[in-house]
């Protein structure tokens, strides 16, 4: 949680309001939902881990499917739907407080 709320002030320093920590949908937990000044949202999975490289490579495939299913249901939630501008981010934070954002994550 700590880790979660370091990640948090990251993004409110980088001017993103939070909309959601700690989400729960019918697929699992969304960690963080961010939303920027023009309505675009960001999805943050928060990994935590002895080393930074390990956090980076922690997210696995059947997770990546969770969180595409459940930022999906919540996008389905928002006055635009699925047309909503978002991307889903990867913060990965190690023992000593380091932190690396990756955005969009997911895109191949």
């Amino acid at each position: 949680m700590a880790a979660e709320a370091a990640v948090a002030r990251r993004y409110q320093a980088m001017g993103y309001h939070v909309m959601a920590e700690r989400w729960r949908g019918p697929h699992g937990e969304i960690d963080l939902i961010l939303e920027d000044d023009d309505g675009a949202l960001v999805f943050v999975e928060v990994k935590c881990a002895k080393h930074l490289d390990q956090a980076l490579s922690s997210l696995g495939r059947r997770q990546q499917q969770r969180l595409l299913d459940s930022a999906t249901v919540f996008l389905g939630l928002m006055p635009q739907g699925l047309r909503t501008a978002c991307r889903i981010d990867l913060a990965a934070c190690d023992g000593t407080g380091a932190m690396h954002i990756v955005e969009n994550a997911l895109a191949a």
